[in-house]
Order: structure tokens, then sequence, then C-alpha cells
């Protein structure tokens, strides 16, 4: 009997031999050069793949996940990956992609707790706080969740234009375009909810000069 782990190392065999049927050259071009024109941030939900739904293939979009697509200040790891993405890499494009439904900001509009993950939910209280009064009024619970998770991708977004990391390439290079999306997992289609192009002026308190 065919442990579950080891199916994933079969099917990865057969994707394997398919693709060079294919493509013969496909993992040669990609062992030898990275050079996307996406940076993906997105949930790590297991049902909100990047590739699968936008029908890319590997080498296509550069991508980090954690819990509800967070851009959090004090994320190394995430900062690490979108200095990468930006200054190596060089993309075009970065996309802050939620998903309705997301349990992460679902928790955080209640009072439970849940441990460490309370830190990481903190964010999102936030958010929820600043738009308390029109999310409240809505009577439907899962049109309440949804509408803040759309305020969390855009709010996500405008945490990535404070970075000098993203300042300073909109100031040098004139990229990358900022996007929202939310992806709908009962019927596959992404919704674009926010974005900001290249230069785009926020609050000058969060604006950096000497970049």
């Amino acid at each position: 009997m065919i442990n579950v782990y080891e199916k994933l190392l079969l099917e990865n065999k057969a994707w394997a031999k398919e693709q060079v049927q294919i493509d013969p050259e496909f993992f040669s071009r990609l062992s030898h050069i990275q050079s996307p024109e996406f940076l993906w941030i997105g949930c790590s939900d297991s049902r909100v793949p990047a590739d699968k739904i936008t029908g890319t293939q590997p080498g296509e979009i550069f991508v980090h996940r954690n819990i509800a697509n967070m851009v959090v200040h004090t994320d190394i790891n995430l900062l690490s990956v979108l200095e990468y993405a930006v200054e190596v890499l060089k993309v075009k494009h970065i996309i802050v992609c939620g998903h309705y439904g997301c349990g992460g900001v679902k928790a955080a509009m209640g009072n439970q707790s849940l441990g460490i993950i309370n830190k990481w939910l903190r964010s999102i209280k936030d958010v929820y706080r600043i738009h308390r009064d029109e999310i409240d009024k809505i009577e439907n619970e899962e049109d309440r969740t949804n509408r803040l998770i759309e305020y969390n991708v855009m709010e996500q977004v405008m945490n990535l234009a404070k970075t000098s990391i993203i300042q300073r390439a909109w100031k040098n290079n004139q990229r990358p375009h900022l996007h929202g999306w939310v992806y709908g997992l009962n019927d596959g289609i992404i919704k674009p909810v926010y974005e900001m192009e290249p230069g785009t002026h926020i609050d000058h308190l969060y604006e950096y000069d000497n970049l």
C-alpha cells in the first residue's frame, strides 16, 4: 500500500516526465534563469495556489505566502522576499491576493485566544477597527467577513507602498505596479479591489525623502 507522501513523489515523477515530453528543454531552461514579472503575496490556504488559479507556469511568478496574505513591516521574511523580487528579479507587478472565506480574517474578527497567532492577527484587527462602523452594519456574517477581507487586501497593498523598498523602486525605476486581488473559492474568479501605479503619493508621513 502506498503512503500518502509516496503518492506525491510518484506524481512528481509523472509530472517531470510529462514536461520533458512536451518540452525537452523545459528544466534546462528553468535551471539557468529566473525572470518572473510578478511577485505574488498570497494566503497560505491550500486552496489558493498562485500558479493554478492564474494558469501560469514555473518561472513566471515569484511567490510568498503567509496566513491572510499580510505585509507586516517587522516581518523580515516578507521584506527579504520583497527586496529580492524588486531589486534583483526586477518584477514589474506585485499582487497581494486574499480569498473570500479566509479563516485568518474571520478569526481576527472574534475574541478567541489562539496562542501565538494572536500576534499575527492583531494587524487584521487594526484594519477591522478602522472600518468597523461600515462592516458592523452588514447583517450577513459571511458578507461582513468578506468585506473585511477586501479591506485587508487594500491595507496590505498600502503597507507595500510604505516600504522604502517600493518607494526607491518607484523613484528610480518607475516600477512595480501594485495590485490587490481577492479570489473566490466558490467560483474560482479573481476580483481586483485595489491598485497603485508606480509613483502614487501616499500620506507624506510615510514617504521617504532621501532615497
